[in-house]
């Protein structure tokens, strides 16, 4: 399966958490499980990416800035995760912290399923998108019981250059 479709379907699974987690009233207990699942699918989602997607078109576009747009807005999105987090544990203005999630995921999917996935379909060709599917669904799930600090590091990692992240993860980017 390409890349394209793939993300998609993430896209779809964390839509539909965010509407299920605004739907709740706001004493609703079953809001921590949705927490929870909303960051679960959304970090590993933003890493693998990241990794896979964002920094191949990096390698190839010599524009870059469609990228650097979804790193800033990656990293938006999932700050609003941790800080809902919070507010729901101290039970504060949970639900306006999960209204603009939604808002910003729902800005940035627009985006990326518009003008990113355009400008990839003409840097990649149909075997191209579907390695990249291919290399997200095998990284995806190594992101998933990363705590905090390892996200963080990984998303900075995730934006320098190919060269330089692979010599930080110890791989040797000349056998690629």
């Amino acid at each position: 399966m390409q890349i394209y479709d793939i993300l998609k379907q993430d896209h779809e699974e964390v839509k539909s958490l965010l509407n299920d987690l605004i739907a709740l009233k706001d004493d609703d207990e079953y809001r921590f499980v949705l927490v929870d699942e909303i960051k679960g699918a959304l970090i590993p989602h933003s890493r693998a990416e990241e990794a896979t997607f964002y920094n191949t078109l990096r390698a190839v576009d010599a524009d870059k800035s469609i990228v650097a747009h979804g790193f800033q807005e990656h990293f938006e999105a999932e700050s609003l995760v941790r800080l809902l987090q919070v507010k729901d544990t101290l039970d504060v203005e949970w639900k306006a912290t999960a209204i603009k999630l939604r808002e910003v995921l729902n800005h940035h999917i627009a985006e990326e399923e518009s003008e990113i996935f355009t400008e990839a379909r003409k840097m990649f060709s149909a075997d191209e998108a579907e390695s990249i599917g291919e290399a997200f669904t095998k990284l995806k799930p190594k992101f998933i019981n990363d705590g905090v600090m390892k996200s963080a590091v990984d998303l900075v990692i995730n934006m320098l250059p190919p060269r330089l992240a692979d010599s930080i993860r110890g791989l040797d980017s000349s056998k690629h």
